[in-house]
């Protein structure tokens, strides 16, 4: 009986913890993936900048790169991820708890650089 209750007490204490993984798991796994294709292919794996594509104009290869995202306030970050401005960006649609978990993990990447 005793055990039963220990299974019991297990599973509803379980069952009340409503995260299966960390906030540092989710928020790299929604960089990498938030609505199909990840901000990594962009921004780099930690948002420092990466080439996307090159093309020659002429006799100058010309280079398009996803800008760097480390150094941007929250302010311009979430302005970013809600307008449709850039013609390069998708528009991911977002909520506002996801793009505070973006932002929240390039910060923690970026203190990991120093």
């Amino acid at each position: 009986m005793r055990l039963f209750f220990v299974l019991l007490f297990s599973i509803y204490t379980f069952a009340l913890d409503d995260s299966f993984i960390t906030k540092d798991e989710y928020a790299k796994m929604l960089y990498k993936n938030p609505r199909g294709i990840g901000c990594d292919k962009c921004h780099g794996k930690k948002g420092e900048g990466r080439v996307i594509g090159k093309y020659r104009d002429g006799n100058v290869t010309k280079v398009i790169k996803g800008p760097e995202i480390t150094n941007i306030d929250y302010h311009s970050f979430h302005k970013a991820l809600t307008t449709q401005k850039h013609h390069l960006m998708p528009h991911y649609f977002l909520t506002d708890k996801e793009i505070k978990t973006l932002y929240y993990y390039l910060q923690k990447s970026k203190k990991k650089k120093k």
